[in-house]
C-alpha cells in the first residue's frame, strides 16, 4: 500500500499563491492515478483536481480551474498542486490520494486506495 505525507499548506492572503506536495512511500505511484481533495468546516470532501497515471491528462474541480494546477514526478514519487490566486472559499484540509490503478479521470472519495493525513489551507480576506 502507499503511504502519503502532504506538505506545503499554510495561511495566507487572498491573491497569494501556495504549493503543496505530497510525497509517496511504500510503494510506485506510477501506475496510480493521483488527486487532492479538500475538506471544509461542515462540508462533504470534494475532488479538487485529479492527474492520470503517465500525468498527461488532468482534471480540475470548475471552481478551480484556471487557479490551480495538478503535477506529478514519477521520479520522485511526488505529487503536486500549485494554488494561485487564492480566495477565502479555499480554505480547507487538503488530502492528496492515491485513486484507481492506469486510470484517466477525476474519480470520488469512494474510489480513492491511500489517504495522506491532510495540510491545512486557510486563506484570509
Amino acid at each position: 500500500q502507499v503511504q502519503l505525507v502532504e506538505s506545503g499548506g499554510g495561511l495566507v492572503q487572498a491573491g497569494d499563491s501556495l504549493r503543496l506536495s505530497c510525497t509517496a512511500s511504500g510503494r510506485a505511484i506510477s501506475s496510480y492515478a493521483m488527486g487532492w481533495f479538500r475538506q471544509a468546516p461542515g462540508k462533504e470532501r470534494e475532488s479538487v483536481a485529479a492527474i492520470s497515471s503517465g500525468g498527461s491528462n488532468t482534471y480540475y474541480a470548475d471552481s478551480v480551474k484556471g487557479r490551480f494546477t495538478i503535477s506529478r514526478d514519477n521520479a520522485k514519487n511526488t505529487l503536486y498542486l500549485q494554488m494561485n490566486s487564492l480566495r477565502p472559499e479555499d480554505t480547507a484540509v487538503y488530502y492528496c490520494a492515491a485513486g484507481p490503478r492506469y486510470y484517466s479521470g477525476s474519480f470520488s472519495p469512494r474510489s480513492v486506495s491511500s489517504w495522506g493525513q491532510g495540510t491545512q489551507v486557510a486563506v484570509s480576506s
